[in-house]
């Protein structure tokens, strides 16, 4: 496979990147009209960590990291490393060594669609990583593949500059146009959340604060005493 590696693709801007930076990735999809999602494949190495930056994306073979090591020189300050490969792969393309370049040069994490290795390493310095698997099958350096240009992960494509955002819950990519107008629902969807929560701390249950019962009734759910009930579904019993 032959291949490209783009430089100094545009970028969300960083005021807009760090706005994103206040809300978990299910208020950030929700804002969004439940979109950006990357599947519950993707699950974090670590636990209680939430990271956001801009995507550098890497397109590569299975069983082999050369990519990655092209990327990195192509990775700086706030961005988030996306790593797939052309067909499904749990190989253990990422570790420490990848980990310990990528954070010297203001790396946030990496979230990458197949193995990765030496976790307990990455927990203990700090480096924020989501993967498909967790693996120590180790890889070659063979095949050519691209730095920088859109990817698909679980439908999802993501394209470099895109914003990544990341925590205990999955992984939501925005896209860099609409980083703004997103941070701003996520806002408005907390401020909610927050009217909500206050609501059901007084005891106010969700049937009536988002209209439930009549949906209930509409749907013929019926509420009958314990006695009636059984009455119910003795007689059903004896028709049956």
């Amino acid at each position: 496979m032959s291949g490209v590696i783009v430089t100094n693709p545009p970028k969300a801007h960083a005021k807009d990147v760090e706005a994103l930076a206040g809300y978990g990735v299910a208020t950030v999809s929700e804002a969004m009209g439940r979109t950006g999602l990357l599947g519950p494949g993707i699950r974090p190495v670590q636990q209680g960590v939430r990271a956001v930056g801009t995507a550098v994306t890497v397109l590569g073979w299975p069983g082999d990291n050369l990519m990655i090591h092209a990327a990195v020189e192509q990775c700086g300050e706030g961005d988030i490393l996306v790593v797939t490969t052309t067909s499904p792969c749990t190989d253990g393309l990422f570790g420490e060594l990848f980990a310990t370049a990528l954070q010297r040069r203001g790396v946030r994490g990496v979230v990458i669609n197949t193995g990765i290795r030496d976790t307990q390493e990455l927990r203990n310095m700090g480096f924020a990583a989501w993967s498909r698997a967790v693996s120590a099958q180790g890889t070659v350096k063979a095949t050519g593949g691209s730095v920088n240009v859109p990817v698909a992960i679980d439908g999802q494509v993501i394209r470099p500059g895109d914003v990544i955002l990341a925590d205990d819950d999955g992984v939501v990519v925005v896209p860099r146009e609409r980083a703004r107008a997103t941070a701003e629902a996520a806002e408005a969807r907390e401020a909610k959340e927050a009217r909500t929560r206050t609501a059901f701390l007084d005891g106010e249950l969700g049937l009536d604060r988002y209209g439930l019962r009549e949906t209930l009734e509409r749907l013929g759910v019926e509420y009958k005493s314990y006695e009636e009930y059984t009455a119910y579904a003795a007689d059903q019993g004896e028709r049956s």
